[in-house]
């Protein structure tokens, strides 16, 4: 069984008299420990599915299962519960606590699962190790740079060991130097800690890094790609009419 099934997938909007469905019929699988991209052009349902997943939109239609949950059936509090032990979400704008420093960031998403001291420290050293911030424990936001500060993003979504992380445009605010880092770095958290991830980018360069690359258009699925490699020439999967 997949680790996250999407079947039927709807999603309307009401804008003045019309009817917008950003998600129209999605039915989607991602297997456990795979790197996903989602491209498309601009309204096309991308991040909505990618909230759709986290948990945070609600379809209209459609159920969405993950690790054999339907969170389409959960109330807003146990959608709550199941975020805080299953999911990361990484931002494009890193939203950090300006007055809380590094390792504060970081631990904010232990507080709300049953753990000691001593074991949310252990998981805030682990998640500063895994990407390369273990000097700047102490610092606060203000003292770092734009692509520091993403990666303590990173290790906060990651340091509840969630079952799926969700990032969307995690390099869109950064120059192309600092965003070919965080790259690099979400490839490794992917291979290495074997942490399933699904990404919204427009870049097809920061697509590629993905293993699998998905095109939504009009609501659906324009093409489902693997690649033979992470930057390989690709098979296509499935093309879908849209």
């Amino acid at each position: 069984m997949a680790l996250v099934e999407i079947r039927n997938l709807t999603k309307r909007f009401q804008s003045g008299e019309e009817t917008i469905s950003p998600l129209d019929g999605i039915d989607l699988d991602i297997e456990a420990e795979e790197f996903v991209s989602l491209m498309g052009p601009s309204g096309t349902g991308k991040s909505t599915l990618l909230n759709a997943v986290a948990g945070i939109d609600r379809p209209n239609e459609g159920s969405i299962i993950v690790n054999g949950t339907d969170l389409t059936k959960l109330s807003r509090a146990k959608l709550a519960d199941w975020r805080s032990e299953n999911l990361g979400y990484i931002f494009q704008t890193h939203n950090l606590v300006p007055v809380l420093t590094t390792y504060e960031n970081i631990e904010l998403p232990l507080l709300l699962l049953p753990l000691s001291a001593k074991q949310r420290q252990q998981r805030v050293e682990i998640a500063l190790e895994a990407v390369g911030l273990t000097d700047r424990a102490g610092h606060y936001p203000r003292q770092m740079s734009g692509g520091q500060e993403q990666r303590v993003g990173i290790a906060r979504a990651i340091v509840a060991g969630p079952k799926i992380v969700v990032a969307d445009e995690p390099t869109g605010s950064l120059d192309i130097s600092t965003s070919e880092q965080i790259q690099d770095l979400l490839q490794r958290i992917n291979n290495e800690l074997a942490i399933t991830m699904l990404m919204v980018t427009h870049d097809p360069d920061v697509a590629a890094i993905a293993k699998r690359q998905i095109r939504l258009e009009n609501g659906k699925i324009a093409s489902d790609t693997v690649q033979g490699s992470q930057n390989g020439s690709g098979k296509n999967l499935r093309t879908q009419p849209v």
